[in-house]
């Protein structure tokens, strides 16, 4: 069985920092394209994040742009995003997903359990 593992997550207060990590079991990151996602209760899913197969190539939601960094450990098969300055606006839960290097989409319709993050003072 093939498996996507985010963990991370927590509650914490506005202007701290947490880190995400993205794994799997049954397949490997190495070779794909990996998008960060949320959800907000009541909201649609949206991409946040994203990072080229080779790492070379970021992009970030203009909400996130300056406080998330993107970054891939092939070595470990796991991705990160290191949320600083965090907002309660970030409040969701996160999901991670191997998505198309050319169109940033997810490639299979398969998620994770995500990891919440709770941003409130």
């Amino acid at each position: 069985q093939s498996h996507i593992v985010e963990s991370g997550g927590g509650l914490v207060q506005p202007g701290r920092s947490l880190k995400l990590s993205c794994t799997t079991s049954g397949f490997t990151l190495d070779m794909y394209a990996v998008g960060w996602f949320r959800q907000a209760p009541g909201k649609e899913r949206e991409r946040v994040s994203f990072i080229s197969g080779s790492g070379g190539t970021t992009d970030y939601a203009d909400s996130v742009k300056g406080r998330f960094t993107i970054s891939r450990d092939k070595s470990r098969n796991t991705v990160i995003l290191q949320m600083n300055n965090l907002k309660s606006e970030d409040t969701a839960v996160y999901y991670c997903a191997p998505v198309s290097e050319a169109t940033m989409r997810p490639l299979f319709n398969y998620w994770g359990q995500g990891t919440q993050v709770t941003v409130s003072s």
